[in-house]
Parts: C-alpha cells; structure tokens; sequence
C-alpha cells in the first residue's frame, strides 16, 4: 500500500502483539491471578480514560457474566481534584493506562492501593508511575504504537484484562478461546467491510449499537470514528437506541451494530431490523439479520472474545474511511498521543 498509515501497520500488527502478550505475559499474568484468588475480593473496580476505559467496560461485563462479580467505573477526579478518599478494603483495582502517565490515574491507583485494595496495573509501560503505584503490573506487551488513536494498545488491555479473569477464576473456555485468538484476529484484520465504508464516508454523523460486552465496542467505534475520521458518531446499547436517540434517524443515516455470538444477539438484530424499516442504512455483525445488511466476521468460539474480533475488523475499515475522507489517522486535530489528566 502506497504511504502505508502508522495505524494501518499496527492494526496489522494486532494478532503478533496478542500473541507476544500471551507469550510473554503468562507468568505475571498467574502470579496477579493467584493474588486475585487468595484475596478473594467483594467487588472490583475500574480506573481508566477514553479507550482504557472501554477496554474497562468490556471487563466489567466479563467479570459480571463469568464470575458475577460486581465491577464499578470510579472517577478519578474523586481523588485527584477532589482529594476524597474511597473505601476500598475489601475490593480489587484495575487501573489501565497504556501509558502510565495520567496524573489522575496514577493518584486513584496510589489511593486504592492505600486503601487497602489488590490493585493492578494494566499498562503498555511496566516502569511507569502507574505501574510503581500498584501491586501488580501487567505488561501490555504490545510494543510501540505511534499511531495517536490507540488500536493494538486498546485490544491488548481488553485482552490482558480477560485473560487474567479467566486465570484467576479457572474458566477453561475462555482461556481456550484466548490461545486461539491470534490467528483468529489475523483473520480479522482481512474481513471485507469495504460496503460498510463506502456507505459512512460522506456521512456527518452515524450511531454505533452494542449490548452486552460488545457495547464497549460500540463506544470505542464511536470515538475512532470522532478522533480518527472528523465524524461525529454516538454509541447506544441496542436496549436504549429506539427510545429517544431513534427520533433524529431518517432515510439513509448508516447504523453499526456490533453484535457478538452471545444471548444479546437476536436483541440487537432486532433492533437494527427495526431502524432499516425506518429507512436507516445498518450494517450487523450477524447472519440473523433480515432488513440490515451483514458484515463478515471472525467468529472466536466464545462470547467473550468475539468482541475483541469485531473491534478489529472495525479498525481496519476505519482507518480506510479516515483516508478516503482525507485525514491523517496518525496525527488527528487537536490531539496527541498521551494526554495527561490531572
């Protein structure tokens, strides 16, 4: 490819970076999951921005389908702006960060960990301040992105996050499932999205739809396609979209829905049925469809990392539409690649 993008050699480069992680990570990934399991916390909590934090909502939803185990998104101004102390004894600590560097995060993890709470980092950076402030710190292992909008950093936190669910809680599905997944993503970085693409590529603004685990995705869809491609794109749980969102939907306004193989499925099918009635162009990850037009996946064997696999065919369809469209996906307006929030 002519003038190659950052993003598109490091969309490119997602299975590799997974299978290093899972490679080179196994051995912090059992010591922080024994910890896990001989603390035996009440609740989790998430400490993360932009797209650490879906990452984060996409392992609320893990630890709450496979473990039941609560998981609550704190706001780190509680303790960076507002210098507020939270009760986090009996708890454990997921701060993500690709970086390590947000101030605010890194105080909400000194926090926590003062508390009394089994914190661990999860951060591309493992001698970062975030990683020095935690009890664990799990290495990303996805190497260096240079590319502004996070891709391969982004799924190897999701990835991380599951696989260390999953070892702490000895579910051998899903850990068969993540042995599997590099060659699964390697597949998806060639499904062919290229209608989806064409039909967004003029357009001001679109929704993004996900329930469940997949709902994550549908947020990180939203902001690549604000920070990456100039167009203002909102994200819905399928549950929610046909209450108020759906009034401003009119004749060819492109819907995504990103549905995993899991008990959501028909839900959010029949919701982008609904809005294709009404005159939506919506584009579903699911051969359920009847009215939406079906975008090919790479399924993964498990309901939990199918996601992870949608997200991927996502970013390699948006990088071309940040192109056709004529902006730099590397360098977007206004942003930079570590922002750090106090």
């Amino acid at each position: 490819m002519v003038n190659e993008t950052h993003m598109r050699r490091e969309i490119l480069e997602i299975p590799r970076a997974a299978d290093r992680l899972l490679t080179e990570g196994r051995d912090a990934t059992k010591r922080a999951a024994n910890a896990l399991r001989e603390a035996d916390p009440a609740f989790l909590v998430s400490v993360a921005r932009g797209s650490s934090d879906h990452a984060a909502t996409y392992l609320k939803y893990a630890s709450e389908l496979m473990a039941g185990l609560p998981v609550a998104s704190v706001g780190p101004s509680v303790a960076s702006v507002y210098n507020k102390r939270l009760r986090l004894a009996r708890g454990a600590c997921l701060a993500i960060s690709q970086s390590g560097k947000s101030p605010d995060i890194v105080r909400m993890a000194r926090m926590a960990t003062e508390e009394g709470a089994l914190t661990i980092a999860l951060t591309n950076h493992p001698d970062s301040d975030l990683a020095a402030e935690t009890t664990h710190a799990l290495d990303l292992n996805a190497g260096p992105e240079q590319s502004v909008a996070a891709t391969k950093t982004f799924v190897n936190s999701a990835l991380a996050g599951l696989w260390l669910l999953a070892e702490w809680h000895q579910d051998s599905a899903v850990l068969r499932a993540i042995r599997d997944l590099p060659e699964v993503l390697d597949r998806a970085t060639r499904q062919d999205w290229s209608e989806l693409a064409t039909a967004v590529t003029d357009q001001p603004s679109l929704f993004c739809l996900g329930r469940g685990p997949s709902y994550a995705m549908s947020n990180e869809a939203a902001l690549k396609f604000k920070e990456t491609c100039q167009v203002h794109a909102e994200s819905y749980s399928s549950a929610e979209v046909l209450h108020g969102p759906v009034s401003i939907v009119e004749t060819g306004f492109p819907v995504i829905g990103l549905a995993a193989a899991d008990a959501a499925e028909e839900a959010l099918v029949t919701v982008a049925d609904a809005l294709a009635s009404k005159g939506a162009h919506v584009f579903v990850t699911s051969g359920r469809a009847k009215g939406a037009t079906v975008l090919p996946v790479a399924r993964t064997g498990h309901p939990l990392t199918d996601p992870l696999s949608l997200i991927v065919s996502f970013y390699a369809m948006v990088e071309q539409v940040a192109r056709a469209r004529g902006v730099d996906p590397d360098a977007p307006r206004h942003l930079r690649k570590v922002t750090e929030t106090v």
